[in-house]
């Protein structure tokens, strides 16, 4: 069963790399671009939808205001892009947000950040595949029965080729990216150009009204930029993901800054004109979308049932028709893209989760690198928790959406108000005239940012907080003090540990008293005997406890034909109890003096098949765990190989889960000189 396992995880995740392979992982700008920037580039794919959806509940009146939210976001895109470019070059070392909030503000506002990201890294996935299986929905509509398998099912697939590396996951998500991008405009290029030429496309909604969700005609003033606000926000989503880069600036080749730099670039670019592009587009094929397609008017027959297509299948079969190539095209790729798009988060929590468990904020295990080098656990940790909320909201993306997007401007505001200090005592410090000049620039960018930013986060919390925001500020929070007791946690063990007194620590044990735990009479224990014999204790002794008195009889009797000369004690136990009279009595030999030590020799089978361990050493496993509780107690094991397990003694053992671990080897492999 262990080596079929095995096999199964090589075919999956690829055979293992040793440390020093860590520098084949990293990654040309070409790779790093759909790695790290599929989730902003993947977001105008449902972005422009979301603004749609929003003014289309004061009815198709408000769909003029379109153009002004889109523009407000592709201006808000622009700052986060340049202001990210000087995170990148300031903090090199990777960390983004977190490790430039940490600096410049402190460690709790630091936490604020990174539970924040973390919370959206889950959502990014959820809200991706979500929208991928969306699209795929829109092309097949049979399969809308199946819509929550599909997503937690992608989910599964996506952890599994990110288990196998950065860079080779990068490989297979490349072209997809490229694919969808390149689809993408090329579908606005088209239409554009037919309404250029006077055949603007139309999409197959245009013939429908919508109506109003208050069931009036007209909105007050104050109504109005509420709903504005509300489309703004939502169209935010096109945001997502840009901070991935700068907590991956250590994927990068040399140098990596500039390289870092340059792809969140073009990163940005793209993106703008991919969504002012379909948002144009829509608008000009007059896409009319209702989060309920019952809305519409004339009445959907089967409404309840039947989901209306996206905005990215309308505008395709607008412009290349409803079953031609283009069409399958468009969806297949931006299907595909979409739940790739959750890739960013695959990288950016595992990068994340590492850090804050460098920093001790979260479990150690965290840090560790599995087989392909890759942050494995955090990998299953994020995959186990978007596939549970996928669950939880049948992978709807109108209900995902509203706990999403929180995350990203808190980290944004915080991060941007970090930069602002950083440049402030770069300049406090003194530098030469030409670099002051930059820098009081880039404080400036950063200012911009910070101030734009804030006010995003405003009004993403006034608008989605009562819509199921609360639930991921709440998520934050919880995860925020979940951080800081690990972190109080870790300090308390460290102080414990640390040594104040090597001389009074190395002080031998003035006595030890060597104890012999026996079942039976059997190879196994006189195994065990021998070895405490070795040991060479002041006391040595063998310990039994009978349970039934014809078997302790008939053991003493052996005990005495064999001649062994170790005294054998036993214990009684009217209760048929093993482990509580051995503690007990394990426990008042520690009594004897403060520096007693008890040293218990257990007997074990090393069996070697998994099933074995149910039938064997399960009183030897209750006994140890009580033991361990002593003060002043050393359990050893002392193993006895039954025939099942030779078959596995000269089998290579399999690399457990954080068997590779970040950072130079501890131990060289070679003698060093000194």
């Amino acid at each position: 069963m262990p080596k079929l396992l095995d096999v199964v995880k090589r075919i999956v995740i690829g055979r293992v790399l040793p440390t020093e392979g860590i520098q084949e992982t990293l990654l040309p700008k070409r790779l790093a671009l759909p790695v790290f920037a599929s989730d902003p580039l993947s977001s105008v794919a449902y972005a422009t939808q979301e603004i749609l959806l929003v003014l289309s509940l004061g009815g198709l009146a408000y769909l003029h205001l379109a153009p002004w939210v889109a523009l407000a976001v592709v201006a808000l895109m622009a700052v986060v892009v340049l202001s990210y470019r000087q995170v990148v070059h300031a903090y090199p070392s990777g960390g983004g947000s977190y490790t430039v909030v940490s600096t410049n503000l402190g460690p709790s506002a630091g936490l604020v950040v990174a539970a924040s990201l973390l919370v959206d890294y889950v959502m990014t996935v959820a809200v991706s595949v979500a929208s991928g299986v969306d699209n795929i929905i829109s092309a097949l509509p049979a399969l809308h029965a199946y819509r929550t398998l599909m997503a937690v099912t992608f989910v599964a697939l996506l952890a599994a080729l990110n288990l196998r590396g950065v860079r080779e996951s990068g490989r297979m998500f490349a072209a997809p990216t490229y694919l969808f991008v390149t689809g993408v405009l090329l579908m606005c290029a088209t239409g554009l150009l037919r309404w250029l030429l006077g055949d603007a496309p139309v999409a197959e909604s245009a013939r429908y009204g919508i109506s109003p969700e208050s069931g009036h005609g007209e909105l007050s003033s104050l109504a109005v930029l509420l709903l504005a606000a509300k489309a703004f926000s939502s169209g935010c989503t096109a945001l997502t993901g840009v901070e991935a880069i700068s907590n991956g600036v250590p994927a990068f080749r040399e140098p990596k800054s500039r390289n870092a730099a340059t792809t969140l670039t073009v990163m940005g670019g793209i993106a703008v004109v991919m969504f002012s592009g379909i948002t144009a587009l829509a608008l000009l094929a007059k896409v009319h979308i209702a989060a309920d397609t019952c809305d519409l008017t004339p009445p959907v027959d089967h409404c309840a049932d039947v989901p209306q297509p996206t905005v990215i299948a309308q505008l395709a079969a607008a412009v290349f028709g409803g079953h031609g190539a283009g069409f399958f095209f468009i969806q297949a790729a931006t299907a595909l893209v979409l739940v790739l798009a959750a890739n960013t988060a695959f990288n950016g929590f595992p990068l994340l989760s590492s850090v804050l468990a460098e920093h001790r904020y979260l479990p150690r295990q965290l840090h560790t690198r599995g087989d392909r080098l890759a942050f494995s656990n955090g990998i299953l940790l994020l995959a186990l928790a978007a596939g549970g909320l996928l669950w939880a909201y049948q992978a709807s993306v109108t209900s995902l959406i509203h706990l999403y997007i929180l995350g990203v401007f808190t980290s944004f505001t915080l991060s941007q108000a970090g930069m602002v200090r950083h440049w402030k005592h770069v300049l406090r410090t003194g530098t030469e005239p030409a670099l002051r000049l930059r820098h009081h620039r880039a404080r400036a960018i950063n200012a911009l940012g910070a101030t734009v930013t804030a006010l995003v986060l405003v009004i993403v919390l006034a608008t989605k907080f009562t819509q199921g925001a609360y639930l991921a500020v709440a998520a934050a929070v919880v995860l925020w003090v979940t951080m800081r007791a690990i972190h109080w946690h870790y300090a308390r063990v460290a102080d414990e540990l640390r040594a104040t007194d090597p001389a009074a620590d190395l002080l031998p044990p003035t006595r030890v008293h060597a104890v012999v735990l026996v079942s039976h009479l059997h190879r196994p224990t006189l195994r065990a005997l021998a070895y405490a014999h070795a040991t060479r204790p002041d006391v040595l002794e063998a310990l039994t406890v009978a349970v039934e008195r014809e078997e302790a009889r008939e053991l003493w009797s052996r005990w005495d034909s064999f001649g062994i000369d170790v005294p054998l004690r036993m214990l009684r136990s009217p209760y048929r109890e093993i482990t509580r009279p051995v503690v007990a009595y394990v426990r008042s030999l520690g009594r004897a003096g403060p520096r007693t030590a008890v040293s218990v020799f257990i007997p074990e089978y090393v069996v070697g098949h998994w099933w074995e361990n149910l039938l064997h050493n399960q009183s030897a496993l209750w006994i140890k765990g009580r033991l361990m509780f002593v003060p002043g107690v050393m359990v050893i094991s002392v193993p006895w190989q039954l025939t099942s397990s030779h078959r596995r003694r000269h089998r290579a053992p399999a690399q457990a889960a954080g068997s590779i671990r970040r950072g130079e080897p501890l131990w060289p492999s070679a003698p060093v000189d000194r």
